[in-house]
């Protein structure tokens, strides 16, 4: 969306607001805070969308609570927008309405874990990285790992993924049911525990990747896995992005059952060297990593190796040791800073379209073309195994030739990816920042889905203006 439309949208205002922020301090005290620094850290962005900031921020710490809020903020008609951690990327959680804010990191109990069952269930406000610490001890891992410690609660309503997503799925496949605090007040759990079901409409899926427009979750139930006997990952060089992204498709298609593989491109490997003090060859690169026994990541990793020998690339560098692994994955997650360093005093702006795989080299060449025809600085990352992959532009927010160029090459990556039966998001979500290309990805299904919204939030409450405008 144009910044100018953005700022532009301003609704009738609320004139109950004031009323609601009155009632919640008087019951939630110095856990209602109206401080500029609080409320404007719980607007923050890292796109150029501007900083909304909401009107009051609440700490809950029960679902009782959760419920409490939403009732009040139905009463006087005022907008409410859940916060985990605040890692968005498409002005989630500005308020465009002004309102409130409802964080939930506070609700940071893991209730239960049912190892026999390979689940469990927790509050929103749980990290991944503090679910992960819990289960240890057991043998488990949750396996969505998004880069940022987000919250369960923020992933499941993002519907988030990341580089795991290639073996283990995004949280739309891990995610067994939600329980949730709805618009009028009402408590809804979506799913019992049981692996499947066929008992009416799927309304887990429906509240996963809703962004917090439908109901707010507050406690989520998990799929687990056991931890891999043997975990080998590794690095293995291109000529170009094209050579790379041809091995990640033969991969796929060859059913090597990878479980990570990341695509980095020259400007990118530079910036991880850089900052993660590497000495990688600053080349078109893959980070791959193989789960299973011993033999089998051998096995894996030589089939791999073949195939990117074939294409160009090589040879693969690959390590079992635990100290090797972090020091790469931590590389590929602190992505986001090591390009920021590539220009300095400039912005870094995050977008990202998934395709199908056949597709992926087609599109990144094309894509690339597009950045340097316009004279934009974009190194490019991806999770590239399941033909989702993420521009980083790296802008001056000063000059307005450079942002109108910028907005022009986001619209038309996200109309390449959807000309090639792609999205405009694999796992960013929409928010305010991609709302203008939703229709053209799904036509008439957005009206149906403001029915939904109409029907479950009449009053427009929760989070209102993210995905689509009323």
């Amino acid at each position: 969306m144009a910044l100018e439309d953005i700022l532009a949208e301003r609704p009738a205002e609320r004139p109950g607001i004031a009323t609601a922020v009155s009632t919640l301090k008087q019951i939630f005290g110095d856990r209602a805070v109206t401080g500029e620094d609080v409320r404007r850290a719980h607007a923050h962005t890292t796109t150029y969308i501007p900083n909304q900031a909401p009107d009051v921020v609440v700490f809950a710490e029960t679902e009782a609570e959760v419920q409490k809020v939403v009732t009040i903020c139905a009463e006087h008609d005022t907008p409410i927008i859940a916060f985990g951690t605040g890692s968005s990327l498409e002005g989630h959680i500005n308020a465009p309405q002004g309102g409130v804010s409802l964080d939930l990191s506070r609700m940071d109990k893991v209730l239960a874990v049912n190892a026999e069952d390979l689940d469990c269930t927790v509050e929103a406000g749980v990290t991944r990285e503090a679910l992960n610490a819990h289960l240890r001890d057991t043998g488990l891992f949750f396996p969505i790992d998004p880069g940022a410690n987000a919250s369960l609660g923020g992933m499941a309503a993002t519907r988030a993924s990341g580089t795991n997503a290639v073996r283990y799925g995004t949280m739309r496949d891990n995610v067994i049911g939600v329980t949730a605090v709805m618009a009028d007040g009402r408590i809804i759990r979506t799913a019992r525990r049981a692996k499947k079901t066929s008992a009416g409409y799927d309304l887990t899926r429906l509240l996963v990747g809703s962004e917090g427009t439908l109901g707010i979750i507050t406690k989520i139930n998990l799929k687990l896995y056991g931890i891999p006997e043997a975990i080998l990952s590794g690095v293995c060089p291109f000529p170009s992005v094209e050579t790379a992204c041809n091995t990640v498709i033969q991969t796929v298609q060859s059913g090597i059952p990878v479980a990570r593989i990341e695509l980095l491109d020259a400007a990118s490997m530079e910036a991880a060297n850089a900052y993660a003090k590497l000495d990688l060859a600053a080349t078109p690169s893959l980070f791959v990593e193989f789960h299973g026994s011993p033999s089998g990541v051998a096995e894996q990793a030589e089939m791999f190796g073949i195939l990117a020998e074939e294409n160009g690339g090589g040879p693969l560098e690959a390590s079992q040791r635990t100290e090797e692994r972090a020091k790469l994955w931590k590389a590929r997650h602190d992505m986001y800073w090591a390009t920021v360093q590539l220009r300095p005093g400039c912005r870094a702006i995050a977008t990202d379209v998934c395709v199908p795989v056949s597709r992926l080299a087609e599109c990144i060449r094309e894509t690339q073309a597009d950045l340097d025809e316009n004279g934009l600085i974009g190194p490019i990352i991806g999770h590239v195994g399941d033909g989702n992959f993420h521009v980083t532009l790296l802008l001056d927010m000063e000059d307005e030739r450079e942002i109108e160029a910028a907005e022009g090459f986001m619209a038309r990556l996200a109309e390449r990816a959807v000309a090639m039966d792609g999205t405009c998001t694999g796992e960013h979500g929409v928010g305010q920042g991609k709302r203008r290309y939703l229709n053209a990805e799904l036509g008439d299904a957005v009206d149906v889905m403001r029915t939904i919204k109409r029907a479950l939030d009449p009053q427009d409450i929760l989070n209102p203006g993210k995905i689509f405008m009323l």
